[in-house]
């Protein structure tokens, strides 16, 4: 049986000056209530989409970069493009073999749905979240 072919994703930043080529299935697909997701977000939560770190690539552009601390209690780098600040990825101290990429910037409406919903008591009460998704 022939190998099947790598799943390639382009994400994007708003004007496209920021690209990155992400290889293969992501790791994990989690969604986030934290305060400070929903502040860098601008909605009620984040959705991180978490590859191998070796499996995500700069394509285009030259990020800037913002680090803070997080709910966690880890440091968090984040990478916005220069000209729309638009936020597209984050390298998480605690995991450092993974990337997280913004869901958003893949524009894609198939990509996967998140398998999990963490800081869920900082969940906007009118979010009703689906009865298989794993919460913390």
């Amino acid at each position: 049986m022939p190998d099947e072919p790598m799943t390639s994703r382009i994400a994007r930043c708003h004007c496209g000056d920021l690209e990155l080529a992400c290889e293969g299935e992501p790791r994990k697909v989690s969604m986030c209530h934290c305060e400070d997701c929903q502040r860098r977000t601008g909605s009620a939560f984040s959705v991180a989409v978490f590859y191998d770190r070796e499996s995500v690539r700069l394509v285009q552009g030259s990020p800037r970069q913002f680090q803070r601390p997080s709910a966690s209690g880890f440091p968090v780098v984040f990478h916005f493009c220069p000209r729309c600040g638009a936020n597209t990825h984050w390298e998480p101290a605690r995991m450092p073999d993974r990337i997280g990429v913004a869901l958003g910037a893949f524009a894609d409406p198939n990509f996967p749905a998140p398998e999990q919903s963490v800081w869920t008591h900082d969940k906007h009460a009118w979010l009703t979240l689906p009865e298989a998704m794993a919460t913390r």
